[in-house]
């Protein structure tokens, strides 16, 4: 009676048909879709069920077809006891389900590293970044070994030390060595990694402004990387957050500096290969990060603590293109925080070229300092001139 109420109930009935009317919507919007799309009816058949609305009624009906096979097995040994006989052994039924779950458990870990990990990325295009992936990779043999193993475990216990009438339960309320032994060899593995990763964490970022390092500043903003590069003294300029929102001085460069005079901007972040590159990271804004996953890089960029990131590419995006046998690849800038609406959309193209090209593209880039900042630094100067004077004027009188 309880079930059946529950079906009946009003409440039910309305969930069930407000899934089904969105499964319906996401249907007749991807069919008509497809239809606008000319050339292409294989493709839209086969993308035409994958509404969220399915997927939940595809969940709630096996829930009812859970539920009703739970149903005929309960009335079925009900049957079978009104005659005399014995019922349905359920601990076996259980057992059986177990190991079911355990092989289908197993092979969905098997189908999710043959096929999602296929979407891993590449090798490390980076030094630090080899390490790094390292890390990475000791950790999860590790870990799916000891889950493998453990679900084995759990779930053939369960199998073979399920419920029986020809033998009573065993209470095993403590054992020492078996204490000892799941304690300290998981706190010794994770000492070792921990360790590992400590000292590997310390030798990537314990890194100083070297001589020789292509300091490239890096300023984020709603929804945009800005970028500048530093001309043939090598040295940028300072920056100041009060001088950002000047009309053509976006990035607050200080131009009393002279290291600024020749500094370069740049749409896209043009690395040369086996250099040591730092980043020098701003935000002008809201929080955001600096994502290269390609080089194992990521630095959040927050507004008034200037950070950096020091790393050395060691792949030209030419040689990881015959890697990959895809010439439209491209390494790509992202930002990893979510810093609005439009930051889906926040990334810049980053290619690593030989030192040659590097030092041709770096030729064609305009400075930083153009007419229109050099006008507007020009008229602030006469304003500040023309308030001086007045000021001379007023003590005098």
């Amino acid at each position: 009676m309880g079930f059946r109420k529950f079906i009946n109930s009003k409440k039910v009935l309305s969930l069930f048909a407000a899934f089904m009317l969105l499964g319906t919507n996401a249907l007749m919007a991807q069919t008509g879709a497809s239809g606008s799309t000319a050339g292409a009816p294989t493709e839209s058949k086969s993308d035409m069920w994958m509404g969220v609305g399915y997927y939940v009624l595809l969940f709630l009906l096996a829930c009812v077809v859970i539920a009703v096979i739970g149903k005929i097995l309960k009335v079925y040994d009900l049957a079978l006891k009104m005659q005399g006989k014995k019922g349905i052994n359920w601990n076996n039924i259980l057992g059986v389900f177990c190991l079911v779950f355990l092989v289908a458990g197993l092979y969905g870990t098997y189908w999710s590293f043959t096929v999602q990990g296929t979407q891993i990325l590449p090798d490390a295009a980076s030094k630090h970044g080899e390490k790094i992936d390292v890390m990475f990779w000791v950790t999860l043999v590790i870990t799916t070994f000891v889950f493998v193993i453990t679900q084995i475990l759990l779930f053939g216990f369960l199998f073979k030390y399920r419920g029986s009438d020809k033998r009573k339960g065993y209470y095993y309320p403590h054992n020492n060595m078996i204490e000892k032994i799941w304690t300290i060899i998981p706190a010794i593995v994770l000492t070792i990694l921990v360790v590992f990763g400590f000292f590997t964490w310390r030798d990537v970022m314990n890194t100083t402004n070297e001589k020789g390092d292509i300091n490239i500043d890096i300023t984020g903003h709603q929804f945009e990387w800005l970028l500048r590069y530093p001309g043939k003294d090598g040295k940028l300029g300072e920056v100041n957050y009060q001088l950002y929102y000047t009309a053509n001085n976006n990035l607050g460069v200080n131009f009393q500096d002279k290291n600024s005079f020749d500094d370069l901007r740049a749409d896209t972040l043009m690395l040369p290969v086996n250099r040591s590159i730092r980043l020098n990271i701003h935000a002008q804004d809201v929080i955001h990060s600096v994502y290269l996953p390609h080089f194992r890089v990521q630095m959040n960029a927050v507004p008034g603590l200037p950070t950096f990131f020091k790393f050395t590419p060691t792949v030209t995006t030419a040689e990881m293109r015959h890697r990959l046998d895809d010439p439209n690849f491209n390494y790509l800038l992202y930002c990893n925080k979510i810093c609005g609406g439009g930051h889906y959309n926040m990334q810049k193209v980053v290619m690593v070229v030989t030192e040659s090209e590097y030092q041709e593209w770096l030729s064609h880039q305009k400075p930083y300092l153009n007419d229109q900042i050099k006008q507007e630094l020009h008229l602030a100067g006469a304003s500040q001139q023309k308030g001086a004077a007045q000021n001379r004027i007023a003590l005098n009188n």
